[in-house]
């Protein structure tokens, strides 16, 4: 059997292996296989195929990793979904108390609650979305 091939079946298995673990360096390392299959195909030797596997692999998992780990650990630099309301302000379009009422918001109309129960916030009055409650906003109004 020609070496390319068990490069191959080998890279085939490390991302097959990758895709279970999520781990990221069993997929480096199966790049690292794919690179060397490539170099098998062009007829080196075998050392020099172990040393290209060898090489990209510590490249891949030393250099690409921990970059590759440092994207995914970053928190997202924009909100978006109802996370994104939360902050904005408000129009009340109708009086809103602790159980109920309606809100304008960007645009769209929301069902709203008070955020302290105790208050009551008139029509026309503007507020600040505290909080996202399923299809709720908890508001609280502007000083």
């Amino acid at each position: 059997m020609d070496s390319w091939i068990v490069w191959l079946i080998l890279a085939a298995a490390l991302g097959v292996a990758e895709i279970f673990t999520l781990t990221a360096a069993l997929g480096l390392i199966s790049v690292a296989a794919l690179l060397t299959a490539g170099v098998a195909a062009v007829g080196l030797p075998p050392a020099l195929q172990l040393l290209v596997f060898v090489l990209t692999s510590i490249a891949g998992v030393v250099v690409i990793k921990p970059i590759a780990q440092r994207h995914i650990q970053q928190a997202p630099g924009q909100r978006f979904g109802v996370s994104a309301l939360v902050g904005k302000s408000a129009y009340v379009t109708r009086e809103v108390t602790g159980r109920d009422g309606r809100v304008r918001i960007g645009g769209e109309e929301w069902s709203a609650r008070a955020y302290d129960e105790t208050l009551v916030i008139p029509v026309g009055a503007t507020v600040d979305v505290f909080e996202i409650e399923g299809a709720t906003a908890l508001v609280y109004p502007r000083e």
